[in-house]
This record gives C-alpha cells, sequence and structure tokens, in this order.
C-alpha cells in the first residue's frame, strides 16, 4: 500500500497494482508518471484520474463508448509495443472531460486522445489518434434548442 495526499479525496490508501504508470507522462504533464482511477461514485460514468505525485492534479474521465456508442480508434504498433498490449480484453479506455466555466451541460470530452490502459501489465498512454476526425471538444449532451 502507498499513502497518497490528494486535493479533492483527502489522503487516500492506494494498491501498488492498482497504479498506472505512463512512461511519458501525459501532454503538458511529462513529468507526472503515476496516477490511480478513483470512481466518482458507485452509479456514475466518471472517473478520476489522480496524480500520485502532485496532489492537486487530478483529471475527470469516462469510458468513451457511454456517451458515443459508435466511437472508433485504432492502435498503432508503436503504441501496442509501448504498452505491451497482446489481448484486446486487457484493454482499458477513457476519455478526458472538460467542464466549461463549471457548467456540466456544456461537458465536452476529448475524443481526439484517448488514454488507453493495459490491465494486465498497469501500463499507460494517452494516443493522439491524428487522423481521426474527433475533436478535443465533443459534446456529451446535446445543445438544447431556445423555444
Amino acid at each position: 500500500m502507498k499513502t497518497v495526499d490528494t486535493l479533492r479525496f483527502g489522503q487516500i490508501e492506494v494498491e501498488e497494482d492498482k497504479i498506472l504508470h505512463f512512461a511519458d507522462g501525459i501532454p503538458a504533464f511529462e513529468d507526472e508518471h503515476e496516477f490511480v482511477i478513483i470512481p466518482y461514485d458507485k452509479e456514475s460514468p466518471y472517473v478520476f484520474l489522480q496524480s500520485l505525485t502532485t496532489p492537486d492534479l487530478a483529471f475527470l474521465m469516462t469510458v468513451p463508448f457511454v456517451f458515443f456508442p459508435d466511437y472508433e480508434f485504432e492502435l498503432d504498433d508503436e503504441n501496442l509495443a509501448k504498452l505491451d498490449l497482446r489481448q484486446q480484453e486487457d484493454l482499458l479506455l477513457y476519455v478526458l472531460l472538460t467542464i466549461p466555466g463549471g457548467k456540466v451541460p456544456e461537458m465536452t470530452a476529448n475524443l481526439m486522445a484517448p488514454l488507453v490502459i493495459n490491465q494486465a501489465n498497469m501500463q499507460a498512454r494517452q494516443v493522439v489518434l491524428e487522423q481521426s476526425g474527433y475533436t478535443t471538444k465533443h459534446r456529451l449532451f446535446p445543445e438544447k434548442k431556445e423555444a
């Protein structure tokens, strides 16, 4: 067990085998290599990606298929090798969420750069899908039309 201080969750105990290892960090956070996933709550589709070294660094995430059932992506050989991903069932996929101005109805998902996790070895990477047609700001909830 590892004890970690976090801003959002206070002091938490993390099992060593639950620690995600980002060898290259995350874009714009290249010095952050260890994270843990913390569920928002049992019924929620949301989770937090909490840094184990920076107490105030936590990203809100979700599994993209919950909101975007047709979401598709392909991992290239380089990323498959870096993750040492050999079996489809070891793959976990999340996308980072943004809540513009704290307005939940305007929440967006970064479908262009999913986080790919190999559950077998806990290696993780944020993969940029260059030619996918996805953007960094896909709305989770449709815009309401003004009456």
